[in-house]
């Protein structure tokens, strides 16, 4: 799975995603959020031909328990996953430079 350009309809429950095998990107934001829209293309470039990692973007707000339960406070947030396990988080972008390193860390081989 490469970029995914949509948040899901329902979020995973948090069991679901401590499950996960492999290296993952959950994506924590809104549509509507500015912060997320301008870091859309960092997250596409940096996602782009990695067909090793999982993307997941969820919807994030008020009464959201997934969010909660990773500490979101800011979107976008993209948290790591290797098999389930947090191995690192970007909170807002500004470069190509974390998101790599942060891709490196789950899936280092690419």
């Amino acid at each position: 799975m490469t970029y995914c350009a949509r948040h899901l309809e329902q979020p995973p429950a948090r069991e679901d995603v401590d499950r996960l095998a492999g290296a993952t990107v959950l994506e924590f934001g809104t549509p509507w959020c500015g912060h997320c829209q301008g870091a859309q293309p960092l997250i596409q470039a940096a996602l782009e031909g990695r067909d090793d990692v999982a993307h997941v973007k969820v919807e994030d707000g008020p009464g959201q328990r997934l969010g909660r339960s990773f500490g979101v406070k800011l979107w976008p947030t993209l948290v790591f996953l290797r098999d389930g396990k947090e191995v690192g988080r970007v909170v807002r972008p500004q470069g190509p430079e974390p998101l790599q390193a942060g891709l490196q860390a789950i899936a280092p081989g690419a």
